[in-house]
């Protein structure tokens, strides 16, 4: 179960993007409608290649996150629609909960608990609560259990080792509710904005704050340009969902590196260019 977060995800405003199809002068449609993951359902800019990535690495595990089918609404944990509409261009096919709490370092968070669980790396699943309590995976599922007296934060000793799927959510809902993006800021480190990679994050700590993460990278042979694409989850909490571009119809989903000496601009928030961060190797 979901409850509300401390960190909330609340935005600029950002002009309506419009919905585009296919690149005007090419083949290459911009969105293909029938592919079932972010690598099949966006094809790269004309003349680039996707940055490899190693089989088993963060980067490969977001390129082939589900999506839902083409057209989909972006949903509120309640089952609501979004009230805005027009900031997204594909829903990513993983739960949101039935509370108000994975807003948007939180969906941050959840992607990268995912990719580590699905390789069964419990160890290095762990985040900082907002008050830097580490909140362990490995020791929550041996079935320690954490408490939360006011100020005070700490682990309690007889509960049943959790190594179920229900488990690791409970878990999860524990995170969500103590740590956000001003939290998930301090565990990252600095990345380079020209070596831009899939896995790292554009966020703004704070109270509020946002978090957006690039899911994909494309790259031009020749002259090194690499366009990206984004991810977020945002205020209230709400299902995750690839971007459009509110800057560049034409490039759009894509983000290309021009310009980003002057900061990052998606639909509902902007990013400072010195806003780039990834996890820890």
């Amino acid at each position: 179960m979901f409850w509300l977060g401390y960190a909330a995800c609340m935005g600029r405003p950002a002009e309506p993007v419009q919905r585009e199809s296919v690149v005007a002068d090419s083949v290459v449609p911009k969105i293909n409608p029938s592919g079932t993951t972010i690598e099949t359902r966006f094809p790269v800019p004309v003349g680039f290649v996707r940055m490899p990535t190693d089989s088993g690495t963060f980067g490969a595990y977001l390129r082939c996150l589900p999506l839902l089918p083409d057209g989909e609404p972006v949903l509120l944990y309640n089952g609501r629609k979004k009230n805005r509409q027009d900031v997204h261009c594909a829903v990513i096919d993983i739960d949101v909960g039935s509370r108000d709490l994975q807003q948007c370092a939180d969906a941050v968070m959840r992607l990268r608990a995912e990719y580590l669980y699905a390789q069964r790396r419990f160890d290095n699943i762990h985040f900082n609560f907002s008050n830097g309590f580490r909140a362990d995976y490995a020791r929550w599922r041996k079935g320690e259990r954490i408490r939360v007296d006011g100020n005070r934060v700490y682990w309690v000793a007889g509960q049943n080792p959790a190594e179920s799927r229900a488990g690791f959510q409970a878990y999860l809902d524990m995170v969500f509710a103590y740590a956000g993006s001003a939290s998930l800021e301090r565990e990252l480190t600095v990345a380079d904005i020209t070596n831009i990679r899939p896995g790292d994050i554009w966020i703004e700590g704070g109270y509020p704050g946002h978090a957006v993460i690039v899911v994909d990278v494309a790259v031009h042979p020749e002259s090194g340009e690499r366009q990206f694409l984004l991810a977020q989850s945002y205020m209230p909490a709400q299902q995750i969902h690839i971007l459009r571009n509110p800057g560049d119809a034409e490039k759009s989903p894509w983000y290309s590196m021009e310009g980003l000496e002057g900061g990052l601009v998606t639909p509902e928030w902007s990013f400072d260019s010195d806003r780039l961060r990834r996890f820890p190797s």
